[in-house]
């Protein structure tokens, strides 16, 4: 990417941490950002300041739980004290939790996944925003495919996604007027934690079986952060990024296809192996 688009440019980063965070932090940070770093790990949140200024930047470290409306506004309120201004909020914060609808055992995992994704979204945007206008900046929402194009096991995570394009649909309208901006960024496969920090119907993460996930043809985290740069520095409303970007297109077009399809790759085989496992019980 370009040297010094963001220079001097003051950013909040949540979920900065680890994956898509960390790499938008130290890419921003080589750039000459002023960079405000949220996270619940406050340990690895420290590992990473270092990382952004061995590059030259200069870095807040604010341990975010984003779900906590209270601590958002501590994000905001410290970072306007340190650098006296706010240019572009990055709201990247997320979890997922995988199974059936009906296998969960309640709806805490569901509630707590609407809380990082959604509500974590809106706390940080609701209490930027007063500076984001007087800047006349932007605002960049990490959303995903899921949040187009809805797939099985993913109920919790496909609502919260579906919420933030819809939150942020009816927000960048009333806030044409005031020179803010917002991008909506949908990735496709990303090679990161996220994956194996996936939790199972008990709230139990994937571990080694995400990391089972991984392919070559999987964007790495740098690649995604590069590509959210380029796209808030230009303002673009969305970014569609991969393979995955086709069935987002095809869903418009065709999206009984599109259900028959997923069904097809995802829950028929699903049925079939816990089949084979309960025979196996049995015998």
């Amino acid at each position: 990417m370009e040297r010094n688009l963001f220079r001097d440019q003051v950013v909040i980063i949540t979920g900065a941490s680890a994956g898509i965070g960390r790499s938008l932090a130290l890419q921003l940070a080589g750039q000459g950002a002023k960079v405000a770093i949220a996270a619940r790990r406050a340990e690895r949140l420290e590992q990473v300041a270092a990382e952004c200024r061995a590059l030259g930047g200069e870095v807040l470290v604010v341990p975010t739980d984003v779900s906590d409306e209270a601590q958002c506004k501590t994000l905001v309120e410290k970072t306007i004290e340190k650098f006296g201004r706010l240019d572009l909020l990055i709201n990247n914060a997320g979890l997922a939790a995988s199974a059936l609808f009906d296998e969960f055992p309640d709806l805490h995992l569901f509630r707590q996944t609407m809380d990082v994704n959604f509500y974590g979204a809106v706390h940080c945007t609701y209490y930027a925003l007063p500076h984001l206008k007087q800047s006349r900046g932007h605002v960049v929402a990490i959303s995903s495919l899921g949040g187009k194009a809805a797939l099985p096991y993913n109920t919790p995570y496909c609502a919260s996604k579906y919420a933030i394009h819809g939150f942020y649909d009816a927000l960048r309208m009333e806030l044409s007027s005031h020179g803010v901006s917002v991008t909506v960024v949908c990735p496709w496969w990303v090679v990161t934690e996220f994956h194996e920090a996936q939790m199972d119907k008990n709230g139990v993460p994937r571990g080694a079986r995400g990391r089972a996930l991984y392919t070559k043809k999987m964007m790495t985290a740098d690649q995604c952060a590069e590509i959210t740069l380029r796209a808030a520095y230009k303002r673009r409303r969305e970014v569609l990024m991969g393979p995955g970007a086709l069935t987002v297109w095809l869903k418009t077009l065709a999206p009984g296809f599109v259900d028959w399809l997923a069904v097809k790759v995802f829950l028929e085989p699903a049925a079939r192996r816990a089949k084979a496992a309960q025979s196996e019980v049995k015998s």
